[in-house]
């Protein structure tokens, strides 16, 4: 069982003015989506298991290594991120589904030496529908210079019966980031940065 690619899409956004200054070095994000075939379409599938543990690794070795071309190596991907849009014959579970699973996620996580997890959105759409790509540090879940979205759209996809999966990428944070860390804000509300929850 494999899924049915209709095709693959690059998105590439190379920033080297940004705020009216020049940014040090150009910010690159980068993207690839997936359209493929939901196999639910149109009807409610109890068990959703067999397509998933099947398409997972395959979309997530084929997206991993297309990214990875793109950014030149793993080391150079510093934010990543994933999402899912599913058209409108089928249902935001669909989209969880595909990239919720450590058969697909893994692939990339492991290609970066992430520590932290994949951010994620999961929507439904018609073709045209924005597709939003949250990203995060891929080993500091507090560095918000790398809290960053990725926002393009694909005028034919999804179709009714499509999901668009998509891997994302940044070769930085922003360039003039000023805002400081979250660490900055659990010491001046008086928290244990080790422990956040402690007072």
């Amino acid at each position: 069982m494999k899924p049915q690619i209709r095709k693959i899409v690059t998105y590439d956004d190379e920033i080297l003015i940004e705020g009216f200054r020049a940014a040090k070095r150009p910010w690159r994000m980068f993207a690839v989506a997936a359209i493929i075939q939901n196999p639910w379409a149109g009807r409610f599938v109890e068990d959703l298991k067999p397509e998933i543990q099947a398409f997972g690794p395959i979309l997530g070795k084929m997206m991993t290594e297309r990214m990875l071309a793109l950014a030149g190596s793993g080391e150079a991907i510093e934010a990543y991120g994933k999402a899912a849009v599913v058209g409108l014959d089928g249902e935001i579970e669909h989209a969880s589904g595909l990239i919720h699973t450590l058969r697909f996620g893994n692939h990339y996580r492991q290609a970066v030496d992430a520590k932290s997890y994949l951010a994620f959105t999961n929507t439904r759409g018609g073709a045209n529908a924005p597709i939003m790509v949250p990203l995060m540090d891929t080993n500091d879940v507090g560095r918000r210079s790398h809290y960053l979205t990725i926002q393009f759209a694909i005028p034919d996809a999804p179709r009714d019966d499509e999901v668009v999966i998509v891997l994302g990428a940044a070769t930085s944070g922003r360039p003039h980031h000023r805002i400081g860390d979250r660490y900055q804000d659990l010491k001046d509300l008086g928290h244990d940065v080790d422990n956040p929850a402690a007072v």
